[in-house]
């Protein structure tokens, strides 16, 4: 399987927090249903000095592009614009 690193961040307008928190709950439903399949590795929420949720960091393993394509058209917080704008590269978990 083909390893990523997802670093995302959030929209930064007056009611981005509000539309992540209405969001969030479609977003952990899928994250559960990647987890039962090992497609998710771990992941969290990036937080400001505040401590607000801005943006997220995933580790997902797929076994083809194909499926992080898949992946990319059914994510809740790309789909419905919770991410401003995201990055993903390759990765490996460290086997330590």
């Amino acid at each position: 399987m083909n390893q990523y690193l997802i670093t995302a961040y959030d929209y930064t307008d007056d009611g981005a927090l509000d539309r992540r928190m209405q969001v969030r709950p479609h977003h952990f439903e899928g994250a559960r249903e990647l987890k039962k399949s090992s497609n998710f590795v771990f992941g969290g929420a990036i937080l400001s000095d505040e401590g607000e949720m801005i943006g997220s960091v995933m580790v997902m393993q797929f076994e083809t592009v194909e499926k992080l394509e898949t992946w990319k058209q059914t994510e809740p917080y790309i789909v419905q614009k919770i991410w401003e704008r995201y990055e993903i590269k390759p990765f490996r978990v460290a086997e330590v």
